[in-house]
């Protein structure tokens, strides 16, 4: 169901995350939200850091907003952005630093780069016992950013399969059973989300065009798979609200994880097959190789969200550059069903705000260049206005 971006031509958004307020210096831990939400001092920071994140996002001129990703803590790489689900749902316990071997999901590195940092900061809980929804509390986290704004917040969550991948698993001992109970747990949580009136749901990220690129076809780690389990855990939801797939390639510490660029071509079809609203692509740093082919394939059921800006990159694009890259996703994409984005989250440690400020600017300035060239209204971009400007003319 076209809920956020029903009625507008070109809507502008951002995939998730936002840098990390100075100020911000209370962590969510292993605590429940609303219990942590009883103590003044979390409560406070954390508002303040919701509306901060919202009005940067307001001021730039978005459509549809999101909290920065507001619950996840201050750590190495980003890292809270697995930890928060297995923290918070029933079947883990204990914390256990990162080992390349045991089945865990890894990231190929060596000692003296960037991303073994990213490792040796890895804590995870095992998986113990049954999965359940335990007290993940999405709807209260969403509630508290969408009661501070009238423009839609689009809530994002981790897949099933990158959880499943994340843990030791001694309790079901089979990775396919493991991640169809966490996609079951997840469904549930995410029902009640959508029941209480969250207008878009942002599945992060499903394996399918990363599986297809390194050509796995085991019985598990194989596209096929991966579109069963997505599916599996919207469930019974596009017909309530908005449903979003974010693909993207990687961006812990804002790294990216493959030397070469990869290709989306051939997960096309696999990513056809979602049940799912929208499917975002990272198009601003391949520099939209794959357009022409994500036009050809995805149907006309689902809109498609092109990465405009490079999260990777402290460089702020110009909004010539970001109408460049529109008009070239609409020589392949109607514009009806066309999405303007963000390559991928900002990250909470890599960038300043500053940076990602402007960014978020460049996306609704460069979109309205492209707007107006075909007749379109224009977004109010109050960080744009000229009247507003501290420079004096001489």
């Amino acid at each position: 169901m076209f809920k956020a971006t029903h009625g507008i031509i070109l809507p502008t958004t951002i995939i998730g995350s936002l840098p990390r307020p100075a100020w911000y210096t209370e962590n969510l831990g292993k605590r429940g939200f609303r219990e942590a939400m009883v103590l003044t001092g979390f409560r406070e920071q954390y508002i303040d850091a919701v509306s901060s994140y919202l009005r940067d996002q307001e001021v730039a001129g978005l459509d549809i907003l999101t909290d920065g990703d507001a619950r996840f803590d201050a750590d190495v790489g980003g890292h809270s952005w697995f930890s928060y689900a297995p923290n918070h749902m029933d079947g883990f316990s204990g914390d256990f630093a990162y080992k390349a071997e045991g089945g865990r999901a890894g990231i190929p590195s060596k000692r003296g780069e960037i991303l073994h940092e990213v490792l040796e900061a890895r804590i995870m809980p095992d998986l113990t016992g049954p999965v359940g929804r335990g007290n993940l509390q999405y709807t209260s986290v969403w509630k508290t950013a969408q009661r501070l704004t009238t423009r839609p917040v689009k809530f994002g969550t981790i897949t099933p399969e990158l959880l499943a991948l994340a843990v030791r698993d001694f309790h079901y001992k089979d990775l396919r059973d493991c991640i169809m109970a966490v996609s079951d747990a997840l469904n549930e949580e995410l029902t009640e989300l959508v029941d209480a009136g969250c207008p878009a749901v942002q599945m992060e990220e499903t394996q399918i065009h990363l599986l297809a690129a390194k050509g796995l076809t085991d019985g598990v780690l194989n596209p096929d798979f991966m579109v069963e389990v997505f599916n599996n855990t919207v469930k019974g939801l596009r017909g309530k609200t908005e449903i979003w797939c974010h693909t993207c390639w990687g961006n812990p510490a804002q790294q990216r994880i493959f030397a070469t660029q990869q290709s989306y071509a051939p997960a096309l079809e696999a990513l056809n097959k979602v049940d799912a609203d929208i499917l975002t692509f990272e198009c601003c740093s391949s520099g939209g190789a794959d357009l022409e082919g994500i036009g050809q394939v995805i149907a006309d059921d689902k809109k498609i969200a092109i990465g405009v800006i490079d999260h990777h990159t402290l460089q702020v694009e110009r909004a010539d550059e970001v109408a460049a890259t529109i008009r070239h996703g609409l020589e392949h994409i109607p514009a009806e069903r066309l999405v303007i984005a963000s390559d991928c989250g900002m990250g909470r440690e890599g960038m300043s705000r500053r940076h990602a400020a402007n960014k978020l600017i460049a996306i609704v300035q460069g979109n309205n260049i492209v707007r107006r060239e075909l007749g379109l209204p224009e977004a109010a971009c109050l960080a744009g206005e000229d009247k507003y400007s501290l420079v004096e003319e001489a």
